[in-house]
């Protein structure tokens, strides 16, 4: 039975194999894409789920459950009758024996390989910092976030010392793009609104909410003109945000930043990372296998036809690619993978017809960003606003691109309620995470100035 299970295999027929690596925006389209081709489909992931990434910070902020924005992906393809899901981690590739090996051993052949297994954190060469100021790419991440959040406000409630209250109610969130607005901003909000009730000993709303970023100002990708409405919204929830500002060093019990010439200390419990990301490894591993080198952020070259370098089975597409499009370098965004699998769809099929095989051309739908309750930015093209409208627009866009009813009526109710009432209805701690382990004072700047947020 066990030697069946690890047995080398193809998918059964006489037809060409996909295999296609990960279920997300890109991994998914790819498989819809060819649901009428004259193949067979292997789908691998190590989730059994799709998550909408997108929405992933409402998790973390409870502001969401992890089900309202996740669906199993057999669900999602169970009426597709050429495709097979499995639940495993591919872990190595051979681009001669077109084969990949997953985490029990099984080996599986292909015809055609197609690489969307996204990002990972990215913590420009200090890993050792993951376990202080976790990021933000998975339902675990969430729910751990979520705990950290939530747990330093408990902290501060049972704290008798006032060094140890100020460092449970100081966050720090790490990077200020469009993940790092949203998580600052919805953090104050917990602080200001959802909690302000809720403790006896503390109070929420004196909470210091940090957002640092090391170039000049707040969402780098959109129009400075939006960058500062951005800002000027954060602060007006209470968001101390501190550009041109590097973390140089994070521990337990706080972060070190260096601005201009000097560095200073911030004392805190909980940080959040949202400085990076960089592909998944198996890039750097096809890499390796076929002598090529990989960006900065770990991405593989592509061709115009988003096929790797140097082969013409295997295709890399999303945070995997490193492809450019009317000599621009296409983001890694969602639509950015959507739009790469449909083209990759497109060339299987022409391969299949013995036809040309067609250039990728990215198409920018446009850019939406939110940085709380009721505020927003939106770029599309030359058109550009901010506040309520465009708000609305996120709103509605997020509802429509999630899979299923059952979710979108879910988040539709659960947004509604949390408009009206100020609340977040998913305010459970269920990570391991207890911050200020053993109540320890905060250490000495060590030769640093220390930081104050009054």
């Amino acid at each position: 039975m066990a030697d069946d299970l690890l047995a080398d295999r193809r998918p059964v027929g006489d037809r060409p194999s996909v295999v296609i690596v990960g279920g997300g925006f890109g991994g998914l389209e790819a498989a819809k894409r060819l649901a009428s081709a004259d193949v067979d489909i292997t789908l691998i992931d190590r989730h059994n789920h799709h998550l909408f990434q997108p929405l992933l910070y409402q998790v973390a902020t409870a502001g969401l459950n992890p089900a309202d924005i996740a669906h199993p992906i057999r669900s999602i393809l169970r009426d597709q009758d050429n495709v097979e899901v499995v639940l495993e981690e591919v872990i190595d590739i051979d681009p001669v024996e077109r084969s990949v090996t997953l985490r029990n051993g099984r080996r599986m052949a292909f015809d055609y390989l197609v690489l969307a297994a996204g990002a990972r954190h990215a913590y420009f060469g200090n890993d050792e910092w993951e376990q202080f100021a976790p990021g933000l790419k998975s339902i675990e991440d969430a729910i751990e976030i979520r705990g950290r959040v939530l747990g330093a406000f408990e902290l501060a409630e049972q704290a008798t010392r006032p060094e140890v209250r100020h460092a449970a109610m100081t966050f720090v969130v790490v990077g200020a793009g469009a993940s790092g607005v949203e998580l600052a901003g919805a953090v104050a909000e917990i602080a200001r609104h959802t909690l302000a009730r809720d403790f006896h000993h503390i109070d929420t709303t004196e909470t210091t909410v940090l957002l640092v970023e090391g170039g000049e100002r707040v969402l780098p990708e959109f129009d400075e003109t939006l960058s500062e409405r951005a800002r000027e919204e954060l602060e007006g929830l209470g968001v101390t945000v501190m550009t041109d500002t590097m973390v140089v060093d994070i521990d337990a019990h706080g972060v070190d930043v260096r601005a201009a010439d000097s560095t200073s200390r911030i004392d805190t419990f909980t940080v959040l990372w949202a400085a990076g990301v960089a592909a998944s490894r198996l890039g750097a591993i096809l890499a390796d296998q076929l002598d090529i080198e990989v960006d900065r952020s770990g991405r593989i070259p592509v061709d115009a036809s988003l096929a790797v370098s140097n082969v013409d089975d295997i295709f890399a597409i999303g945070d995997m690619a490193a492809v450019t499009s009317d000599d621009k370098p296409v983001p890694g965004v969602a639509p950015a993978a959507i739009q790469g699998a449909q083209h990759v769809a497109k060339v299987i099929r022409a391969d299949l017809a013995r036809q040309a095989r067609p250039a990728f051309r990215y198409f920018d739908k446009g850019s939406l960003a939110t940085i709380g309750r009721s505020a927003a930015v939106a770029e599309f093209g030359p058109v550009k606003f901010s506040g309520f409208l465009a708000w609305v627009l996120w709103w509605a866009v997020h509802i429509l691109l999630l899979i299923g009813f059952r979710s979108r009526a879910i988040v539709m109710f659960s947004w509604g309620w949390s408009w009206l009432t100020f609340r977040r209805g998913a305010r459970l701690i269920t990570s391991r995470w207890r911050p200020g382990a053993g109540l320890d004072p905060p250490p000495g700047p060590r030769g640093a100035s220390r930081h104050s947020s009054s």
